[in-house]
């Protein structure tokens, strides 16, 4: 049990989401992610910005101390534990009921980040590590498990496959086999097929609509379409995507109806609000 008293059965129902769909608010803590570094990479400017996505409806923030954008090089572990820690254990003393994500492939720092008292490790590797599976056995978590082909330095490349969802499901399968092994139970898993990590656009737009078919063990799926570059080149303007929340939006509804459970955004007001419209309806 961390400090904080958190118990293995809360780690169990950490994926109970809303009907609607539960928005996770993206908190970066950097200066250089694809779309806000830089923007929130102070300790002050962080919590400002948590406090207001909490009061836009953020179900749960995402703290992340590294940036995977394409390109991205690796941050060492006392940097990054330096841009996180603060902010975590803030956030867990001012908001005790909110879920806390670390967004990170280290794990010294989600096991830092969970003793702080975050909530869920989420981690674009979909727990690789072995030492990261053992965190997480230890400390009780919620898990985002996500799939990458490659690393973040060269994953669009050359991305390639000869069935995306079939391959993104089998990855998914294997993986999970490897968490039970380590003694980590499935109810604390939510799924994310990893949209443009090392993805072209037509492998991004194939698994949105095969979303289902990726759902394994009947556990839930995150997406994580905001502001990516896949959105402005369907829509043919590269910049859009950025600086409005429509694209991220309408994409996101759509996943929606293909049954996906939570949704990791920049702009957490305009995604609430558009998944409460959509819950009125069905």
């Amino acid at each position: 049990m961390i400090s904080r008293g958190r118990s293995w059965q809360l780690a169990r129902e950490c994926w109970q989401l809303p009907r609607q769909g539960a928005v996770m608010g993206i908190l970066n803590v950097t200066p250089d992610s694809f779309s806000d570094g830089g923007e929130h990479a102070d300790v002050a400017g962080a919590l400002a910005h948590a406090r207001l996505m909490v009061a836009e409806g953020a179900d749960i923030i995402d703290i992340g101390g590294e940036s995977t954008r394409p390109g991205a090089s690796e941050v060492a572990v006392h940097e990054e534990l330096r841009r996180v820690l603060p902010v975590v254990q803030t956030l867990r003393a001012e908001f005790p009921e909110l879920r806390l994500s670390i967004d990170t492939r280290h794990a010294a720092v989600a096991r830092e980040a969970l003793l702080a008292g975050a909530d869920i490790v989420n981690d674009i590797t979909g727990l690789a590590d072995p030492d990261m599976r053992q965190v997480c056995a230890e400390l009780p978590c919620g898990i985002v498990l996500m799939h990458m082909q490659g690393e973040p330095r060269t994953m669009q490349e050359a991305p390639h496959y000869d069935d995306v969802v079939a391959e993104v499901r089998a990855f998914f399968e294997a993986r999970l086999q490897l968490v039970l092994e380590a003694g980590i139970e499935l109810q604390r898993i939510c799924l994310d097929p990893g949209i443009g990590f090392g993805k072209t656009t037509e492998h991004n737009v194939a698994l949105i609509r095969h979303l289902e078919s990726l759902r394994v063990e009947n556990l839930p799926i995150l997406m994580a379409l905001s502001r990516k570059r896949f959105l402005g080149e369907l829509i043919g303007d590269a910049s859009l995507a950025k600086t409005s929340a429509l694209p991220t939006v309408c994409m996101s509804l759509m996943a929606a109806a293909q049954g996906a459970d939570a949704h990791r955004v920049h702009d957490v007001a305009a995604l609430r609000q558009a998944l409460t419209l959509r819950t009125a309806l069905i």
